[in-house]
């Protein structure tokens, strides 16, 4: 077979986890995988649908495509092809789209329909998103990084107001132990040295009696894994356990990705999230007391229905004074079905949001440099992952998700290396190498850090 094939992922790691496999399986069948913006055969789009941006990205790659390739055959899945079918039908040159029940099945629909001629109407394969406890994934995520993705989870219970995930991939549900450990071994076979455990909602995995923690215990032990990440992990769902692993653990990283949403109660609440401000502060605080050198991340959502000036400040105050690495902002847009847009009292996209957007952004690029600043002149364990060829550095990642560069003359790719850090850029910071030998490095012991200060040089409004 010499059909090129392009896949095209929008959103969230999960859904690049899935699209791995696909990949994976496309190549296994004789499909020569093509970047995008290439000329290509067949075109797999998929999808995200967590804010009106990202439904029109999907829409644009598939316009682009087209003008090059204009008899490649389009296949769209993935959530937005779960909830906005209706449109997705309707768009010229579209002629598959599989909701996310059938999102694994992909290739077999591909290599069945692509060698026929463009469809005038497509296929739709669209019907209630899968409602069963556990699953399998067949297959081993293709991946050309460092680090790759292991899906353990998919749907939500939570309902949050503003979500249409749900809606999109169903209740919580949880790979089996098994499949996940089979997977993962077959990626470290392959030369990942990071495995990163992703999912919806991966605090809520269950699998029989084993949860999230038991999971990590089985992953430890595979030969030449060096790392597991967590990716993001609701607040209620971190038990005091799985900080006290961490903090000893020799594989698990120092780094949690929390969302927060909003700083204030009411806000919360017509969010249908389900702490209070002041539990999400203590937990914050206790979690990096136990682990000093703790990565904490967090998404906010600005601009949703009703937000106030005030509301939005004390937003601002509460990332401002918590020991945050840095936040993802999101601009609230209306989803079509969820609670939100039935709540009334809009927040004008432009000023207001566009304005919060921009105000957190600056927030974050602050903290972010004040965590840098903390572990000047320490020394950390960096797995190197590609060189960035314009600034002639090796770039990699600290297990605290701090990004390095270094000036080295040697291939770095994949090797873990102590590095001295010496200084800041807006995008890194900047080390060098220390003598270790490479297959047996130093490990750092945990550092005790100053006192935390609120960051400094952006005011909350």
């Amino acid at each position: 077979m010499n059909q090129h094939v392009t896949l095209y992922t929008v959103g969230c790691r999960l859904n690049q986890s899935e699209t791995a496999v696909l990949a994976d399986r496309l190549t296994g069948m004789g499909y020569r995988k093509v970047a995008y913006g290439e000329p290509t055969d067949v075109l797999i789009v998929n999808t995200c649908t967590v804010t009106d941006s990202a439904e029109a990205d999907c829409r644009r790659v598939i316009r682009r495509t087209l003008r090059h390739s204009p008899q490649a055959f389009v296949a769209v899945t993935g959530c937005y092809a779960q909830t906005g079918v209706a449109i997705l039908q309707n768009i010229p040159g579209v002629d598959l789209v599989l909701g996310n029940q059938y999102k694994m099945l992909l290739p077999d629909y591909v290599q069945k329909l692509s060698r026929m001629h463009k469809r005038a109407v497509p296929l739709i394969r669209h019907s209630g998103v899968i409602d069963r406890d556990d699953f399998v994934q067949d297959g081993v995520g293709a991946y050309s990084t460092t680090r790759a993705n292991v899906k353990i989870q998919d749907g939500c219970n939570f309902m949050c107001a503003f979500c249409l995930i749900p809606f999109a991939r169903g209740r919580e549900r949880s790979r089996l132990i098994e499949d996940a450990i089979r997977e993962a071994e077959h990626l470290v076979e392959r030369g990942h040295r990071e495995l990163v455990l992703t999912g919806v909602n991966i605090g809520q995995f269950s699998n029989g009696s084993a949860g999230l923690l038991d999971l990590i215990r089985r992953l430890e032990p595979i030969p030449g894994l060096a790392r597991i990440r967590i990716s993001s992990i609701e607040p209620t769902t971190i038990p005091d356990a799985l900080l006290d692993y961490m903090r000893t653990s020799g594989k698990l990283c120092h780094f949690l990705h929390v969302p927060l949403q909003s700083g204030d109660d009411a806000v919360l609440s017509a969010m249908n999230r389900r702490y209070s401000v002041r539990e999400y502060v203590a937990w914050v605080e206790r979690a990096v007391r136990m682990i000093p050198d703790l990565c904490v991340g967090t998404d906010v959502l600005v601009g949703f229905p009703g937000e106030t000036e005030h509301q939005f400040a004390e937003t601002c105050r509460v990332i401002q004074d918590l020991p945050l690495a840095y936040a993802h902002v999101f601009s609230y847009s209306a989803r079509p079905g969820t609670q939100a847009v039935r709540t009334g009292h809009p927040v004008p996209p432009s000023p207001t949001i566009k304005a919060r957007n921009h105000r957190i952004t600056q927030l974050s690029r602050a903290k972010r440099m004040q965590f840098y600043r903390q572990f000047l002149d320490q020394e950390r364990l960096v797995l190197f992952e590609s060189m960035d060829r314009e600034k002639m550095f090796w770039t990699g990642m600290t297990d605290n998700f701090i990004r390095v560069g270094v000036s080295h003359s040697s291939r770095l790719a994949n090797q873990i290396r102590p590095v001295r850090l010496t200084g800041t850029t807006e995008h890194m910071v900047l080390g060098h190498v220390m003598d270790a030998t490479p297959s047996q490095p130093r490990k750092p012991s945990i550092p005790v850090l100053p006192s935390y200060e609120p960051a400094a040089g952006v005011t909350c409004p």
